[in-house]
């Protein structure tokens, strides 16, 4: 059995305290959750990758070390496929040590504007996925005393306006996690809350193409308005678990955004009411729908038989 975690305390080891674990990480098929299995299995720990699209999941497996990781095409806010799914990585490798809550979606444009089914299914995914991820595997870090990581943004700590979906959620899954860790702490297991600013990735990049989002980034001050490489974003999340941090900054400079937080709301108002004017003006407030490829099938495979069920897995 998987019991103990690592502790991350003294001398620093040459072996990470991640070799020999199991993790478990959502939103795999592509971007920061496919660069975290890569930095995870770098440190010699076996990864099921879990995610909507079959052969983005294949094609990340497919470039790491044959048996260091497995895929599953399982829709996280399933909670009967989750159920099911968390079996079978516990059959597959054993209980895992490490689970990361990283599968996400987002949409932008004016809230009045926005298609109230792909709000919602941003909301679904991004909080009521997490807690669903969580909750199958829960046992599972129970039982090897381990450490669950939420993914959550920049967006939880100050309201950005066109985001108000992607914002909610986001502070929705900072909260529940919070709440998880001081329900679980006596029993061994860590909590941590992961929060980073614009990754490269190809939700980010299909968000550029979107004239309101790109004034939004235009109106924000450096370093906030600059783009991370994904590799690098997924390094220091890493990290943060090697460590089982409480919170896992992917920049330093978001941990004074966090001590901020109070003072942002009317900050942050005052400074887009220029912005919002002027896309009014130009025409440019219009909603997005899902951006990127994988929030495009998040949204496609929404109550249509495909992800109630888990489909299928890697071999």
């Amino acid at each position: 059995m998987d019991v103990g975690l690592f502790r991350c305390g003294g001398a620093m080891s040459v072996t990470s305290p991640l070799a020999g674990r199991t993790a478990v990480v959502t939103g795999a098929a592509r971007g920061l959750g496919a660069e975290m299995a890569r930095a995870l299995v770098r440190r010699g720990a076996r990864v099921a990758l879990l995610g909507l699209e079959e052969e983005e999941l294949a094609q990340t497996a497919a470039a790491l070390p044959e048996g260091a990781v497995h895929w599953w095409t399982v829709d996280v806010s399933d909670a009967a496929a989750m159920e099911e799914t968390s079996a079978r990585v516990r059959s597959r490798f054993r209980s895992p040590s490490v689970v990361i809550g990283n599968a996400g979606i987002a949409a932008a444009g004016p809230f009045l504007q926005s298609d109230l089914l792909v709000w919602r299914r941003v909301v679904e995914i991004n909080v009521v996925g997490s807690a669903v991820t969580a909750r199958a595997f829960l046992p599972d870090l129970l039982r090897t005393r381990g450490y669950y990581l939420q993914v959550s943004s920049l967006a939880a700590l100050a309201p950005a306006p066109l985001m108000s979906a992607y914002c909610a959620s986001k502070s929705g899954a900072e909260s529940f996690a919070q709440v998880l860790r001081t329900e679980v702490a006596h029993h061994g297991v860590g909590v941590g809350v992961a929060y980073l600013s614009w990754a490269d990735t190809e939700m980010i990049r299909a968000g550029d193409a979107s004239t309101a989002l790109r004034a939004l980034r235009a109106a924000l001050p450096w370093p906030a308005s600059r783009t991370y490489a994904a590799a690098d974003v997924a390094e220091r999340l890493v990290r943060g678990v090697e460590r089982r941090s409480a919170q896992v900054y992917a920049q330093q400079w978001v941990r004074g955004v966090r001590l901020a937080r109070p003072w942002l709301p009317p900050l942050v108002t005052l400074r887009s009411r220029r912005m919002m004017r002027q896309l009014e003006t130009d025409g440019g407030l219009t909603a997005t729908g899902p951006l990127g490829k994988g929030g495009a099938t998040a949204v496609a495979r929404r109550g249509d038989g495909a992800s109630p069920n888990v489909k299928r897995e890697g071999e």
